[in-house]
């Protein structure tokens, strides 16, 4: 019995040893326990921009095509969006005797194609073959579009490329086969064509177009005074709505320059200059560089005209576009701005190592709400900024890298 209450005081001794030492560690140490650990931050590569959404008007220095017989209608001889030699045929109006000749040309047509497949006649040409990849090209985009004008100008695309196919192939082969006796005959009657039509030649070289919507001799390239917000608006264009095709005129475009004109009166839009330079995105996410060549404050608005030399063919099918502006961007070492410690006039920030922290000197490039991009000072910009050698050394020896640790604060 003794022994056994012994053994119980032991116990109770040893659990009030242990809830003793507890204590202690709690009180010389609390503090440490229920303190959040130290929050850090990861430097990565990353990129920061300042974008705005507007709407676009395309201008462009276009050049109308219009024949006498303009009401007979026409066939495309270039296809819309090619590029045109100056004099280069673009298209010619139909004949009294079109509907007769088009027919044999379209039997001749067949019969060459089907001479060709069973024949296994294979004249692989770097045109023939450019040809094939066109078919299949607007074959695809047929897939993708439910629009029915849309799918009408791909199929009317994909005839005019089996037609110049069938050309080329007939001429390619032998002089005594039967497919280039049939080729010679199409030729005849195709000449027969031309002499009865009247056709229509590129006064200059560029882009052929039949996408014709009667702003071409409004929206002018030659001086820009003449926009105004009021004017942008009084077309009542839908924007990314197609221009349709016409079949009584044509033009040649400018395939070196364009200019996409908005009206903005954001802080960023009514701060640009002329010749500042961005960056527009496409609604294909396609990203060229523009150049601002013209801006005009009317009231709380300003008309901001933007140059382009890229995508110019991308963009013969509208007038009015939805884009959006990339004022700046830039790419570096990224951190959170809660890491950044501002500090007479200098921003540092605090590297975690080895269990202590380091105070680093930086310079923000640019920042939004969030993030920064940030780099190391050059010892040429620490000289300037007036630090001595013991201290530039220093700094030079203390730099952000990529993957440090930072903390947040």
């Amino acid at each position: 019995m003794k022994e056994t209450q012994k053994n119980g005081n032991l116990i109770k001794l040893i659990i009030t040893l242990i809830f003793m030492v507890f204590f202690i560690v709690l009180v010389t140490n609390g503090t440490k326990i229920l303190q959040k650990p130290t929050d850090v931050f990861i430097v990565a590569n990353g990129s920061l921009s300042y974008e705005e959404l507007a709407e676009g008007y395309i201008i462009r220095n276009e050049t109308i095509l219009q024949g006498e017989n303009y009401k007979n209608g026409m066939v495309q001889i270039l296809s819309d969006g090619e590029r045109a030699a100056k004099s280069e045929e673009v298209f010619r109006y139909y004949s009294n005797s079109e509907e007769n000749i088009l027919k044999q040309i379209a039997e001749l047509d067949e019969e060459i194609n089907e001479l060709i497949e069973t024949s296994n006649l294979s004249l692989v040409t770097s045109d023939i073959a450019s040809i094939e990849s066109q078919i299949e090209s607007t074959i695809d985009l047929m897939y993708d579009v439910n629009y029915l004008q849309k799918n009408q100008e791909n199929k009317n695309k994909i005839e005019a490329y089996i037609s110049r196919r069938t050309q080329i192939t007939g001429v390619a082969s032998p002089s005594d086969s039967y497919v280039r006796i049939l080729t010679d005959k199409r030729r005849e009657l195709e000449n027969s064509l031309k002499a009865g039509s009247e056709t229509v030649t590129a006064p200059k070289s560029g882009l052929a177009s039949y996408r014709v919507d009667g702003l071409e001799e409004t929206l002018k390239t030659d001086n820009f005074d003449y926009l105004s917000t009021d004017l942008l608006n009084s077309f009542e264009l839908k924007v990314g709505a197609t221009i349709p095709l016409s079949n009584e005129k044509g033009k040649i475009v400018d395939n070196f320059v364009s200019y996409i004109a908005v009206s903005m009166n954001t802080e960023k839009a009514l701060s640009s200059n002329v010749n500042d330079k961005v960056t527009i995105r496409l609604s294909n996410s396609n990203e060229i560089e523009a150049k601002i060549v013209y801006i005009k404050d009317e009231g709380k608005d300003r008309i901001i005209v933007f140059e382009i030399s890229d995508d110019i063919d991308e963009l013969l099918e509208y007038r009015k576009i939805s884009i959006d502006i990339i004022w700046w961007k830039y790419s570096g070492l990224k951190i959170s701005n809660s890491a950044l410690i501002e500090e007479d006039d200098k921003v540092y920030v605090e590297k975690s190592k080895a269990g202590y922290t380091e105070k680093i000197l930086i310079k923000v490039l640019r920042q939004n709400d969030t993030y920064s991009i940030v780099e190391n000072y050059e010892e040429e910009e620490l000289v300037e900024l007036g630090y001595n050698e013991e201290q530039i050394s220093e700094i030079m020896e203390n730099k952000i890298n990529l993957y440090d640790e930072i903390v947040l604060h």
